[in-house]
């Protein structure tokens, strides 16, 4: 479950900021729920192209994004009535986690797809420094590996999905779309825009059959 603080407001100097903090409206709340998936959050893509007029498409760590859930990295949020600021912390870790990598962009006019590509291993992925510091010693295991990945092609409105799925009787990898079915190596699956991933948590006794 992850966790929020949610100040009423963020004003810029530290002293005012201190001062609204000691009233009741601009206090910071904890609130604890549930969740089905975790939100990413890509960084806004550079509009600039390189020297060849080709767009420069852009990469960030799969660790970059997921510091939403180190319960010191802040978010903004606006209403039309004011702003606030959340921080998010995960309490617990289920035997399946969902990442949706958020690449869409809804406006009163259309939809923006960010190219950004999310650069992630595999295997071996410790979420352990996310949970909170009295929750950390009730799980004793913390890392996952990956089971399937979906991706995005193209532009919003015209794209397509591939899916890349595990074969844990072989330890090998198959890409999906329609009713075509190929392998494809571990290495290539980093490559792609993933848009939605589906991450299972290692256990004790599990041995690594995915080879990558």
């Amino acid at each position: 479950s992850p966790t929020g603080t949610s100040p009423r407001d963020s004003p810029q100097p530290a002293e005012e900021k201190a001062q609204l903090l000691q009233n009741s409206e601009y206090q910071e709340r904890m609130v604890e729920s549930t969740f089905l998936y975790l939100t990413l959050d890509l960084p806004t893509a550079p509009l600039y192209k390189d020297e060849k007029e080709q767009l420069i498409i852009p990469q960030v760590p799969l660790f970059s994004i997921l510091a939403k859930f180190n319960g010191s990295t802040e978010k903004e949020y606006k209403t039309y009535k004011e702003n606030f600021l959340k921080r998010f912390q995960l309490t617990r870790l289920p035997p399946y986690l969902i990442f949706c990598i958020k690449r869409f962009t809804k406006n009163n006019f259309f939809v923006e797809k960010n190219p950004t590509i999310v650069n992630f291993p595999i295997t071996n992925v410790d979420l352990r420094e996310y949970l909170s510091e009295e929750v950390q010693a009730a799980h004793s295991h913390t890392t996952y590996d990956l089971i399937a990945n979906i991706v995005h092609d193209g532009k919003p409105s015209e794209g397509s999905y591939r899916i890349h799925v595990l074969h844990h009787g072989t330890g090998k990898w198959y890409e999906l779309q329609d009713l075509q079915v190929t392998d494809i190596l571990p290495q290539m699956i980093t490559l792609s825009e993933a848009y939605i991933q589906i991450w299972k948590r290692r256990e004790e006794d599990e041995t690594n059959q995915q080879g990558a």
